[in-house]
């Protein structure tokens, strides 16, 4: 029997960071009482920050680079990580963030937008590579299976979450470019030999210029170019806002700045200008003068205008009033506080915002704080057709049964990079006319676009290893459920024809006589799995890496109400196993309701079956039976918790994380007492069982007693250690109980 590694269990932000100082001490008391070590890594914003500058620090201050640790260990068979949701920061996080370090006591740089010396561009290198979806690429070394468990499906069939009625002659649609996006600007290549790559833009006087170079490339590599037209871009924008208008529906746009983290800002950018045309036009070098940058939004004007004079701030509220009233109505992110579509780029993430319009009934909130149709616009078309696809079924046959309606679970194409997530180093804004080439090791020309200042163009690559992989499990998944595996693959885009090329290829090497292997186009592929959730049958999406973000929160928020409940197993191609827990960020409304009365209302189900999945995986490929005993009570636990609806309540003197763990706690321990596999298991466990039992009650008052009070947990990116720990652990009777184990 091979040695079993130790799980090790993520620090990362905001509410999850704030649950885990309650669920790692039962963790651990459970874990070791059958030999499995658990460790921790810090890979929060803050912790990541803090390790970017370690000459700055002192000793005491400084940290080591825990996603550079994990980031070597998913590439060995030993690796066991259970990963939790962490910040994608954006600009205006990352600035935050900056500050409260520096305000503890940091000596950090503050993040140069526009840096003038050496010294600032390679501060702001290092908080480059921080920002946006910097942890995920890292450590998916694998690809993706994600689904909910049968527990967590029958429960909600079980007990329906609400749906939203959609009304007759609702307006609500999807607006997207029908020409100079990404999509259609797409060149692809597989290359069928190693060799290097460099981007260089030539412009209009022959002049070259070196965007990148020694991209290494692999045999078998498919390597993308694109670009979005800014012009088109911004023309489509205008077109949009004065067809919303016309139609009286709200203006929503939906974008993925923190993913995509160079060039969607800048089309949020491009569309906060397009909006407030007028008071960019009259005010221009007044809003350069205070720095103004549009890409982080209309908050950081509203922000910095704070520092002109009077008469200056009037004459340009005065314009931002004129255009909420001449323009179309904006969809508001919270209409209490006046934050519009438009304020952050970080508040309107699409997989985030598009399924619950949907659930909806096709609605966004307006400045009344009531739904209303809305024109959702999504600029690149590339993946905008599934949800119109969604939006005209709704309209057509009304809103989905949470009762009776299938499943939709992925198996998504992300290992090594692949795809957008690979991008971020090497997307550009263009500076200059001319053109962008793509020159292999020999100087041969691969691929060229003609560009034009302002335009973004980017470049991703997707490895063959990795396709090969992503193939071998839809077969897996299908052969296992019976499932038909759909690839949502269009053979009009250059790079899912060279996908589909390969996909084609490698199913050959697969006996598939008893399963259905389907290739479709997005909006196809939508069409084929909705006509099968509306008959209660499942069918598996094999998806590229954004389809893969945008499909397990669309389909688990329609089926099950969140997409936090999903267990996401991530193989990894080197034999360990990565485990999320669940998607739908790090919540950070929670951990305001917690600071403002004491009650955090994130739901710890994701951890639960990761943990579960995590313990199964050291039993199934170290031959650790207790891990697997672990894994298997837990997951017993887990289900009785559904089906006694423990999990936390929204409203504050109520059962709320806290309690939620408590009663995993006790189940955990009963299924362990009550299991007769390894009776030195069951003999251990039972005091505990029977001491959480009879002490239910007063366990969960003194829980419930601890909210109300706001909290005071000495910061938000990071709060003190001693005063989080003392805020989630308020029950001296429980926490004696565990500590007993």
């Amino acid at each position: 029997m091979k040695q079993s590694p130790p799980i090790i269990y993520t620090w990362t932000d905001e509410a999850p960071y704030l649950a885990t100082f309650a669920f790692l001490p039962i963790i651990r008391a459970f874990a070791a009482a059958a030999a499995v070590p658990v460790e921790t890594c810090d890979i929060s914003l803050a912790g990541r920050i803090i390790a970017s500058f370690p000459e700055n620090l002192s000793s005491e201050q400084r940290e080591t680079d825990g996603l550079a640790e994990l980031g070597e260990l998913v590439q060995t068979p030993e690796a066991n990580v259970i990963k939790l949701p962490n910040i994608s920061a954006s600009i205006p996080q990352m600035k935050a963030a900056i500050s409260e370090l520096q305000n503890k006591g940091y000596d950090l740089p503050d993040y140069p937008e526009e840096p003038g010396s050496d010294k600032e561009r390679d501060a702001k290198e290092r908080y480059d590579r921080i920002k946006g979806s910097a942890v995920n690429p890292v450590l998916r070394e694998g690809n993706s299976d994600r689904r909910a468990p049968r527990a967590v499906k029958e429960y909600a069939k079980a007990n329906p979450h609400r749906m939203g009625k959609w009304a007759a002659g609702s307006k609500t649609h999807v607006s997207t470019m029908s020409d100079g996006d990404f999509r259609h600007n797409e060149k692809s290549v597989t290359f069928s030999a190693p060799t290097t790559v460099r981007f260089e833009h030539v412009d209009r006087d022959g002049k070259i210029s070196t965007l990148k170079e020694d991209i290494t490339l692999e045999a078998g590599e498919i390597l993308d170019g694109t670009f979005m037209s800014q012009k088109d871009l911004v023309a489509f924008l205008k077109e949009q806002i004065s067809d919303a208008k016309e139609k009286n529906v709200l203006f929503s746009l939906h974008m993925k700045a923190t993913m995509m983290k160079v060039s969607d800002p800048i089309i949020f950018g491009h569309a906060v200008k397009a909006f407030f045309s007028q008071l960019f036009e009259n005010h221009s070098s007044t809003l350069d003068r205070i720095g103004v940058d549009v890409n982080n939004g209309l908050g950081d004007l509203i922000d910095k205008i704070s520092s002109l004079s009077q008469d200056e701030v009037k004459a340009i509220q005065s314009d931002l009033e004129s255009a909420y009233t001449e323009g179309p109505g904006l969809a508001m992110v919270n209409s209490d506080r006046g934050i519009t579509n438009l304020h952050v780029p970080s508040d309107i993430i699409i997989d985030a915002s598009m399924p619950p319009m949907i659930r909806d009934s096709g609605g966004m909130w307006n400045t009344e704080g009531e739904l209303q149709d809305c024109k959702a616009v999504i600029p690149d078309s590339s993946y905008a057709g599934v949800y119109q696809a969604v939006i005209e079924d709704c309209q057509t046959h009304g809103a989905y049964d949470p009762s009776t309606m299938g499943s939709v679970p992925n198996v998504g194409l992300m290992a090594q990079k692949a795809q957008e997530y690979g991008s971020h180093d090497k997307t550009f804004e263009i500076e200059n006319d001319g053109s962008i080439r793509a020159i292999d090791a020999k100087g041969k020309l691969i691929f060229e676009h003609h560009v034009e200042k302002g335009d973004i163009w980017r470049a991703c690559q997707v490895k063959d290893a990795a396709v090969r992989d992503w193939v071998k499990l839809a077969v897996t998944r299908a052969k296992a459920t019976g499932a038909p595996a759909v690839f949502w693959l269009d053979k009009e885009r250059a790079h899912d024809e060279q996908l589909i090329a390969k996909v084609e290829s490698y199913l050959k090497e697969y006996d598939t006589s008893e399963i259905s292997i389907h290739i479709l186009s997005p909006a196809e592929a939508t069409q084929f799995s909705l006509e099968r959730i509306r008959k209660g049958e499942d069918s598996i999406s094999v998806t590229g890496n954004v389809l893969r973000d945008y499909l397990t929160d669309l389909f688990p928020i329609l089926e099950i109400g969140t997409s936090a409940k999903m267990l996401s197993i991530v193989p990894l191609m080197n034999g360990g196993g990565l485990f999320e827990t669940g998607a739908g960020g790090s919540a950070p409304k929670h951990v305001q309701q917690f600071e403002e009365e004491g009650h955090l209302r994130w739901d710890s189900l994701g951890e639960f079956l990761a943990l579960a999945a995590s313990f199964d995986h050291l039993g199934e490929q170290f031959g650790n039976a207790g891990a697997k005993l672990l894994g298997e009570t837990l997951d017993e636990a887990t289900a009785e918790l559904l089906l006694n609806r423990k999990a936390p309540s929204r409203k504050v003197n109520e059962l709320d994380n806290r309690g939620s763990q408590f009663y995993l706690a006790m189940y955990w321990a009963r299924a362990l007492a009550n299991q007769k596999t390894n009776p030195g298991l069951a003999e251990r466990f039972k005091p505990i069982a029977d001491s959480l039992a009879k002490n239910e009650t007063t366990i969960v008052k003194e829980l419930n007693d601890a909210q109300g009070p706001a909290q005071d947990l000495g910061g938000y990116y990071k709060p003190d250690s001693e005063l989080a720990e003392k805020a989630m652990r308020p029950s001296s009777t429980f926490n004696s109980i565990i500590g007993a184990i």
